[in-house]
């Protein structure tokens, strides 16, 4: 069990982990259970939620409504998600049209960009064809992406099996779509949710987040390291940050932060090792200087 901003789990930490009694800032909140602060706690970490990024469905839904019409009819071959962000708004807007998500890409080919997106379509009882090895980005899902089928396979021109769909964030770069345009598919991209800031955190956990109370933070995403700052402040020193995947510490580094830390497997087991690495590393004894030199007589 946890509590949305500022909140802990209410269940003490077992302890039993490398992370033990740590502090641990995630920048998001759930409706179920959460992966990241189950490994958390599972390794003795106290995980401390503060949601510093939401994500909202569009203002006007229409054209995302009108494109999950054309998923039924197997307009699409392919549902390319890049966010698990993505995939609760995908499920609310199909029931709002009368159907299921299940059920509209039943007959198609689907694609996550990395597990957690892969997890968060299963969970909504989506079937999931393609997942890239290594790096939860675009750029890996891409370089994974199966050939173009040839014109003579295709039952007609501008037939389904050439078209994908790919719902997005607001923010997200058209790396995925403009990639697969100049291959040769039909790509039609839509913004399935808009990213905003999350509430403003309690006093409580600003006076935690100052004083040095938070061990560390892991960071998911480039607006979780934007909003860090905008609604805590900087890390204060001795905090580790620790980041899921390059891009997110390519952000993180560009505005300042310090990055202790990057999950190589973007995972909670790759940010639980990364965090514990980062943890080791402070708290090594620092390595012995060698004397110095004897000063020659003259």
């Amino acid at each position: 069990m946890t509590t949305p901003v500022g909140g802990a789990t209410t269940e003490p930490p077992t302890g039993r982990g490398p992370l033990d009694g740590l502090r641990v800032l995630v920048p998001r909140a759930t409706d179920g259970p959460d992966p990241l602060v189950i490994a958390l706690t599972a390794n003795g970490a106290d995980p401390v939620i503060v949601p510093l990024i939401q994500a909202v469905p569009p203002e006007d839904p229409t054209e995302l409504d009108d494109v999950l019409l054309a998923l039924g009819i197997g307009y699409y071959g392919w549902l390319a998600v890049t966010s698990g962000a993505a995939v609760p708004v995908l499920v609310d807007r199909a029931l709002e049209i009368g159907t299921t998500l299940t059920s509209l890409v039943d007959d198609m080919c689907v694609a996550a960009v990395g597990p957690a997106t892969e997890r968060a379509l299963r969970a909504a009882g989506v079937h999931v064809d393609l997942v890239p090895r290594g790096a939860s980005s675009a750029a890996h899902l891409l370089a994974a992406w199966p050939p173009l089928p040839a014109l003579s396979a295709l039952p007609d021109e501008g037939s389904a099996a050439s078209r994908v769909l790919v719902p997005r964030g607001d923010l997200a770069a058209p790396t995925l779509a403009n990639g697969l345009r100049a291959r040769g598919w039909t790509v039609d991209e839509i913004v399935a949710y808009r990213t905003v800031r999350g509430p403003a955190p309690d006093d409580v956990t600003r006076a935690d987040w100052s004083g040095g109370r938070i061990g560390a933070v892991v960071l998911t995403s480039g607006s979780s390291a934007r909003n860090l700052t905008g609604l805590l402040g900087p890390p204060p020193p001795g905090t580790l940050v620790v980041c899921l995947g390059p891009s997110t510490a390519a952000v993180a580094e560009r505005i300042g932060l310090d990055v202790a830390a990057v999950a190589t497997e973007q995972t909670p087991t790759g940010l639980i090792a990364a965090l514990a690495a980062a943890v080791a590393t402070r708290t090594q004894p620092p390595a012995p200087q060698a004397p110095p030199a004897p000063r020659q007589s003259r």
